[in-house]
């Protein structure tokens, strides 16, 4: 038998997390056993799903790196197939229209709710040969549950989980509009698609053996079914597309690597011993359904914060650089007119969590510094700070190599020059050419910036200090004025 798995999302929101946790666990068990992962959009909700919604999911599943083998197939160009099954059901007596209206099927279910009892259809067209003489609507399909006996889910994670047949609805397969519901085309889609393992949220659990007797009326045999319990936020609420769950492309836009993310969400609801770290390889190769938790698995997002930074430290600078180089061109910069963008990653990793403070903390590689960090400046910038940054700027100006041992090299001649420590001659020239107080250390940002920049960004401080420190000093004291 050949393993074959299916993601299902219905086009009705973006990607979020538990969809993307879905689709991740469902991906991994097929490529261990050397199987086939299926996309299938379920769009029959014409009203509410969008083409914008699909792509989105195409983009997300695009950038979490979890390729598919079939697909993306869509319900809704499957209608000529539903109605051929539908037919079959029918011919077979597996299935009847129901010409109750809506509201003598509203008020059996509120006689039912007021006695307590578990509201479903009272089977009253079950037996009909022909339309009563009364119908005036267009009738619905309902499927023929079987009255007597047990319908038995054994899944792989809830366990062996019993519904009598009994407590079962009569369930609706076919709207009055003529459209097939999502119990039905489900059934036929895995049926048709041989799908062996659905994996899915437990809120699909007594959809299951309503799904189960479909099945077996077509004369199949049911998949193998795996419910994965909810994803809770830190709150601890239950996570829904409805709800506002987040989308797997608002943690892109928050500056997250896609191998953190799986990452992080392989450890939702499943594990492997102790070990917190996998690799897509490593995830493959111990990934099981039998080991995911019954429990709920919570939001985290320290530990999301914390994978995320591993990876920017451990993966391949031109790997995170190219994704480092869409957040910098959200913000108006080509990351080709600065330094190889792979050790701006080499610079930053260490400093940053997420690849938006990556970004952020990189943009004066891009960009001459407009203005001072009013703060820095006051403590960094005197009457005398021009002379230095002169003599540092005359210093690097005679370098042949400009290399980070060059830059230290010459940045160090002018602390001993001077007499002061490495500090006292490296803040200064930092904020001078940054801006701001924070960069990689002062030899790794010059020799980044190259010579040309570094000494026309010194200048310029040198011009705006003389101009705004002087005896007084005012201009440190309000806003930052421009270089």
């Amino acid at each position: 038998m050949i393993v074959k798995t299916r993601f299902a999302p219905s086009p009705t929101g973006d990607l979020h997390i538990g969809g993307a946790r879905t689709a991740l666990f469902s991906w991994l068990y097929a490529r261990r056993h050397g199987g086939r992962f299926v996309l299938r959009i379920e769009d029959t909700d014409r009203e509410r799903s969008t083409r914008e919604a699909i792509n989105t999911i195409l983009e997300g599943m695009a950038w979490l790196g979890l390729d598919y083998d079939e697909g993306p197939f869509f319900q809704t160009e499957r209608f000529e197939r539903y109605r051929e099954v539908i037919q079959m059901l029918l011919a077979q007596g597996k299935a009847y229209c129901c010409y109750c209206s809506r509201e003598r099927v509203e008020q059996l279910r509120a006689g039912q709710l007021s006695r307590k009892e578990k509201p479903r259809y009272d089977r009253r067209c079950r037996s009909l040969t022909k339309p009563p003489a009364d119908a005036s609507t267009p009738p619905v399909v309902r499927f023929k549950t079987p009255e007597e006996g047990e319908t038995v889910v054994d899944d792989r994670v809830r366990g062996r989980v019993v519904f009598r047949n009994h407590e079962l609805d009569d369930l609706i397969i076919v709207r009055a509009d003529g459209t097939p519901t999502y119990n039905l085309v489900v059934v036929i889609d895995d049926m048709d698609m041989a799908i062996t393992h659905v994996i899915r949220g437990d809120d699909h659990l007594s959809n299951a053996a309503r799904q189960i007797n479909l099945i077996k009326a077509l004369g199949v045999a049911p998949p193998v079914y795996a419910h994965v319990p909810i994803i809770l936020d830190e709150g601890g609420r239950k996570l829904s597309k409805r709800a506002g769950a987040a989308s797997v492309m608002e943690y892109r836009d928050q500056g997250f690597l896609p191998e953190a993310m799986l990452n992080y969400l392989v450890r939702l609801g499943w594990a492997h011993g102790d070990q917190e770290i996998f690799s897509i390889d490593e995830m493959v190769e111990h990934f099981d359904i039998h080991e995911i938790n019954q429990s709920a698995a919570s939001l985290n997002r320290p530990k999301l914060l914390w994978l995320n930074q591993h990876y920017l430290m451990t993966c391949d600078p031109s790997h995170v650089g190219r994704h480092l180089s869409w957040h910098l061109g959200v913000r108006g910069i080509d990351p080709v007119d600065g330094p190889p963008i792979e050790e701006i990653v080499k610079s930053q990793a260490q400093r940053s969590k997420t690849l938006l403070e990556m970004a952020e903390q990189s943009l004066f590689f891009y960009r001459d510094p407009t203005d001072y960090d009013a703060k820095a400046a006051r403590k960094a910038f005197s009457s005398q700070t021009p002379g230095l940054l002169a003599r540092v700027r005359a210093e690097l100006s005679g370098l042949e190599d400009w290399t980070v041992e060059g830059v230290h090299d010459a940045v160090m001649a002018v602390a001993h020059a001077l007499g002061v420590k490495l500090g006292e001659v490296a803040q200064p020239l930092r904020i001078a050419v940054c801006g701001g107080p924070v960069s990689p250390p002062i030899d790794i940002t010059l020799s980044l910036l190259g010579r040309e920049a570094t000494l026309r960004r010194v200048e310029a401080a040198e011009v705006w200090i003389q101009r705004n420190v002087g005896n007084a000093g005012s201009a440190l004291d309000s806003a930052p004025g421009q270089p």
